[in-house]
């Protein structure tokens, strides 16, 4: 069965930091890119960061430098830490397998972030 379940979203103020995790089942996690995605209110879900089994990583242009993905490969577990947060930061955060194809189908609850200004 497939399970994402996100976590560390939260109410922080304009350079503040915020630590995401996602818990993600085998069947996802171990073989796939993992990626970390948003969607803001009224706009499209965007891939901001992915980073491949091997631990190499690929950022939006509009997050690098301040955000960081990580992942554990025995706790299948992968984590954004984002540093300077933004107001445009604001959005629903999900994780889920990056650069597959089909696209996920399935997505978890989200966490919520919200920067404030």
């Amino acid at each position: 069965q497939v399970q994402l379940v996100e976590s560390g979203g939260g109410l922080v103020q304009a350079g503040g930091s915020l630590r995401l995790s996602c818990a993600a089942s085998g069947s996802i996690f171990s073989t796939n890119v993992m990626g970390w995605y948003r969607q803001a209110p009224g706009k499209q879900r965007e891939l901001v960061a992915d980073i491949f089994i091997d631990g190499t990583t690929n950022y939006a242009d509009s997050v690098k430098g301040r955000f960081t993905i990580s992942r554990d490969n025995v706790k299948n577990t992968v984590y954004l830490q984002m540093n300077s947060l933004k107001p445009e930061d604001t959005a629903v955060y999900n994780c889920n397998k990056a650069r597959s194809w089909p696209p996920p189908s399935y997505w978890g609850q989200g966490t919520q972030v919200t920067v404030s200004s």
